[in-house]
């Protein structure tokens, strides 16, 4: 991807906004290089007496509505130039969080959350400023040096070219510096990315750190990335604090040249005294130009290595997509089927699944459990394709896994996942976020289903309670049910508690289970728990092990086979039963 592939459509939309903004600033530049011609001229005439005051007033009066115009124009190239870069900015943010969203669960392993914060906030602000303000300098140099230097020569060739001398180590200076803020820039923005992520991990863990008294470790490690985010930010400074002081240096000595050989050939009446003052006002023109262009060098740099950062992101692929899917398929009932189904993560790691073949009816109870680490988790989540499976291994009432639409699929199954996340939100919200217009008496019933609605009217706020960032105000029962009560909401006709029980109590949990069988009757539903004695009513138990299905059949058969599953079943048994005498 080039550099500027990501902002060439958003470009191509508000041309016509960009070049009104563009037409906008040259009327302001034309009037503002007339403003010394007039002044030469009104100098020259009271000079040689050849002006009355009503001809003074005149140009008094141009002069002022110059002003009015350059106030008018300016206020308008602002809004349209500077507005649209803040709509590319806002357009940018919605692509990448767009992308971010269909990219597979691998790329959010192995990426860092302070550097996607990074890349959403630090990035996308550079990438506005080259497209505001540094579009609107860019042009305004351009055409003020040009301007400005043909104004000069006009007035005086020699002086012009006595002026503009120190001018090519302007280039020198910017070729030179350029290189290095570009390296400097993308080095804070690291920096940047790794200071914001172990914040916001230090936060989310605060629980965690204050347990095991981490707070000097904790803060001995953000001093360090702050110590060098500050340490990146004063290289970045230094480069500035040269590059800037350098460039007025040269143009000072172009103002020196100027006032020394220009005074001489206004003494000798070479140049008139008002000729002499419009020159020195055109080059104090091209002494903005001069300088902003290390600004505007500073400005590109950190665009353009904010947009290649950003294109690094663009250009990854998703890996779960929809290549394969048939769009006829709009609704699934729930028949599912494992058929020979072989997994691993990667090529260099080992098989997770080997020749896994298992399958349940519409309507029927699902129960999977083995010991810990035996890939339960992993199985359903190639089922609703958190990651891709192989093709031909998983089918859903008969159709292969890649042919159903995605929107289809995590429509009509809905997992309720080991790791709870409830949002920064009311408590009514988090339980409406698959079914946003359930009416409130349906969300009171999803969370009496769940067991949990007694314990929600204990709070003074009811459901508007709102239960902090990833439910921290909640207990792990409380967290776990309430995520159960928003599964129900939606009424999926695929249910999967990936063991979302294990922290509520053994009868807490049966009357979950029993309700849930009540309330499912006709929809499929896939069980992954700890507790074997939660699963006696399950149609069918698979038990995983070693990567194969080492046995399967329904409670009674199993404990009758006298395997791994009966094995579990008296180990929790007799577990219960000490923690019974011990209370």
């Amino acid at each position: 991807m080039r550099t500027f592939d990501a902002v060439l459509p958003y470009l191509k939309k508000s041309y016509t906004r960009i070049l009104g903004g563009l037409v906008m600033l040259i009327l302001v530049d034309l009037v503002q290089l007339a403003v010394p011609k007039v002044m030469q001229y009104a100098i020259d005439h009271i000079q040689e007496r050849t002006i009355d005051q009503q001809g003074l007033l005149w140009i008094a009066l141009i002069i002022f509505a110059f002003a009015i115009a350059v106030m008018v124009l300016r206020f308008f190239w602002r809004v349209l130039i500077i507005g649209n870069s803040h709509s590319i900015e806002k357009s940018l943010r919605q692509d990448f969080y767009d992308h971010l969203l269909t990219l597979s669960q691998n790329f959010f392993n192995k990426s860092k959350t302070g550097d996607l914060m990074a890349y959403a906030t630090n990035d996308l602000n550079a990438v506005r400023m080259l497209f505001g303000m540094g579009l609107i300098s860019a042009m305004d140099i351009v055409l003020m040096t040009i301007a400005s230097f043909a104004f000069m020569i006009s007035i005086n060739g020699k002086l012009t070219l006595l002026a503009v001398i120190p001018m090519p180590i302007i280039s020198l200076t910017v070729m030179y510096f350029g290189k290095k803020v570009h390296t400097r820039f993308k080095a804070v923005q690291k920096s940047f990315a790794t200071l914001s992520g172990r914040v916001q991990e230090t936060i989310s863990g605060i629980r965690i750190v204050k347990a095991f008294c981490q707070e000097k470790t904790e803060l001995k490690k953000i001093d360090d990335v702050s110590h060098d985010f500050v340490n990146q930010n004063i290289a970045l400074a230094k480069i500035a604090g040269v590059f800037h002081p350098f460039m007025g240096f040269i143009v000072s000595i172009s103002m020196i040249i100027t006032i020394y050989f220009g005074g001489k050939s206004a003494i000798r009446g070479e140049i008139s005294v008002g000729g002499f003052i419009a020159f020195f006002q055109y080059l104090g023109m091209l002494v903005w130009p001069m300088i902003a262009i290390g600004w505007i060098v500073d400005i590109y740099q950190r665009g353009t290595a904010s947009l290649k950062r950003l294109n690094e992101i663009f250009e990854i692929k998703p890996e779960i997509d929809d290549v394969f899917a048939d769009e006829r398929i709009t609704h699934l009932e729930g028949k599912i089927l494992f058929q020979n189904l072989s997994f691993r993560y990667s090529d260099n790691l080992p098989l997770i699944f080997k020749d896994i073949t298992a399958g349940i009816e519409v309507g029927k109870t699902l129960a999977i459990v083995g010991p810990t680490g035996c890939g339960k988790t992993t199985l359903i989540e190639l089922l609703v394709r958190i990651y891709n499976p192989p093709r031909n291994s998983i089918y859903v009432d008969d159709y292969e896994l890649y042919t159903i639409p995605l929107n289809v699929l995590r429509r009509d199954i809905v997992l309720v996942p080991q790791d709870i996340f409830l949002f920064s939100e009311s408590i009514a919200d988090n339980i409406r976020l698959g079914n946003p217009d359930a009416s409130d008496e349906e969300v009171f019933e999803a969370a009496r289903i769940a067991q949990v609605y007694d314990e929600i009217m204990e709070f003074e706020q009811k459901f508007e309670t709102v239960v902090g960032e990833r439910g921290v105000t909640l207990s792990g029962g409380q967290k776990q049910r309430v995520a159960i009560a928003r599964a129900l909401l939606t009424n999926p006709n695929i249910l999967i508690l990936d063991d979302a029980l294990s922290a509520v109590d053994t009868k807490t949990e049966r009357r979950i289970l029993n309700r849930l069988i009540e309330i499912r009757k006709g929809k499929t539903t896939l069980i992954i728990a700890h507790r074997i004695s939660s699963l006696q009513h399950s149609d069918l138990i698979i038990v995983i092990n070693e990567g194969i299905i080492a046995e399967q059949g329904t409670h009674q058969n199993l404990l009758a086979k006298g395997g791994l599953y009966k094995d579990l079943y008296e180990k929790q048994r007799i577990r219960a039963r000490l923690e019974g005498e011990e209370e």
